[in-house]
């Protein structure tokens, strides 16, 4: 795929979502608690994803990184995105996978999480993936349980392992991505790069 198609791509991926996500019926549903089966799924080192879209915020081709001193590892630094501070986080790192090199496929997928201590607080972050897929309808009776890997392994921000025409896809909690203490830290992050950029123009 060239650059130019993958511009593309991304770009109807990015509308398509955009007209859910203001969907008046979906937001009242979404508000009330109601599962809409609708995942926005990617790869990850030839593994496939999903996260319910009513979280995606946008979707967009790998852009310059600014590296952030003293953070994790999968911390990859942050954007300014039409003037917010958006921080990067890199996927494969934080899951324990190789580093992939940055492709024209490459894109950043910005999540909404919620802070379990205050679900009224949004905590913007993008997601760094090897190319986005499709938005799929996935019915919860297409969901199954997370599978057990023992006590050493950490499982909890699988939603479930969503069954597709004989493929699985992993469904991913955003809220349970990072924990509590990461999301705050991560949120501090921003803040302290907004205040600086602020400055900067200022």
């Amino acid at each position: 795929m060239t650059k130019r198609e993958s511009d593309l791509e991304q770009e109807k991926m990015a509308n398509e979502l955009e007209g859910l996500r203001q969907s008046a019926e979906h937001r009242a549903k979404f508000d009330a608690g109601v599962d809409l089966a609708k995942y926005l799924t990617f790869v990850l080192d030839e593994e496939e994803y999903g996260i319910s879209i009513l979280r995606v915020r946008e979707i967009f081709g790998y852009t310059q990184v600014t590296p952030v001193p003293k953070t994790p590892g999968y911390v990859r630094g942050v954007i300014n995105l039409r003037g917010q501070v958006i921080p990067i986080i890199d996927l494969r790192v934080k899951f324990g996978m190789r580093t992939g090199e940055i492709s024209s496929e490459t894109c950043i997928i910005v999540v909404e999480a919620k802070l379990e201590s205050d679900k009224s607080q949004d905590v913007l972050m993008g997601f760094i993936v090897d190319r986005v897929q499709e938005v799929l309808d996935i019915p919860e009776s297409n969901i199954d349980a997370a599978p057990s890997f023992g006590a050493d392994i950490d499982t909890k921000y699988i939603q479930g392992m969503g069954k597709m025409n004989e493929e699985v896809k992993i469904l991913l909690d955003i809220d349970e991505v990072l924990g509590e203490e990461e999301l705050v830290a991560l949120d501090g992050v921003r803040k302290d790069e907004q205040q600086v950029q602020e400055a900067a123009t200022g």
